[in-house]
């Protein structure tokens, strides 16, 4: 017997294509005009409290091949490690900590900036959350947005003792998920879809 469907199916996914910096990014692409700034272009505002950093890095195929046309979007923590909030934290989190941010890579180069503060850590049932910044990641040939972290290598302590990073089994992996100091308040962090250094991606 055949089960009866009562709910709706889930729309098929498709790949972003060349058509996302249309969409999302348009004042990036050149497309000036139809919004004063792009949604998310800023992570701060004048005033975030805390370390100001820059990360930049690239995202990178199983071929080793530059993704220059891929986009992301970032969530994070402020300083003190509070989250824009209409709940229990309205009013603390730092006002001027966005939370959000989209960015895409250079079309030349490949490489994405990303300025923001570094964050806090972050309460979760099993401990404290290591400071981190959330990433979903699309371009042209990835069908479904990925989801990663980057965590900082400067956060040793903070590090081994989240509960996150502890629940990967293959303890080498985590270092994928760690961004290199450049210089101060500057990191790298690429990421790579395939093959040797894969990123780890959570399911989310």
């Amino acid at each position: 017997m055949v089960q009866k469907l009562t709910t709706l199916m889930e729309s098929p996914s498709q790949t972003a294509g060349p058509y996302v910096h249309i969409g999302c990014t348009p004042n990036f692409l050149g497309n000036e005009g139809i919004y004063p700034v792009d949604l998310g272009a800023e992570a701060i505002r004048d005033g975030a409290k805390g370390e100001i950093i820059t990360i930049t890095g690239h995202v990178r195929d199983g071929a080793g091949m530059i993704l220059r046309d891929a986009m992301i979007e970032s969530w994070q923590a402020d300083a003190a490690g509070l989250f824009p909030s209409p709940h229990e934290t309205r009013g603390k989190a730092d006002p001027n900590v966005l939370g959000w941010c989209r960015f895409a890579a250079n079309f030349d180069s490949g490489d994405w900036t990303l300025r923001t503060v570094k964050p806090g850590r972050v309460p979760h049932v099993q401990g404290m959350m290591a400071p981190h910044i959330s990433l979903w990641v699309v371009a042209r040939g990835i069908n479904m947005g990925l989801q990663t972290r980057i965590y900082f290598e400067d956060e040793p302590e903070a590090n081994a003792a989240c509960p996150i990073l502890n629940r990967i089994e293959h303890r080498e992996r985590v270092q994928t998920l760690l961004a290199r100091k450049t210089g101060e308040g500057h990191y790298r962090f690429d990421i790579v879809l395939q093959g040797d250094d894969e990123t780890v991606f959570f399911d989310l």
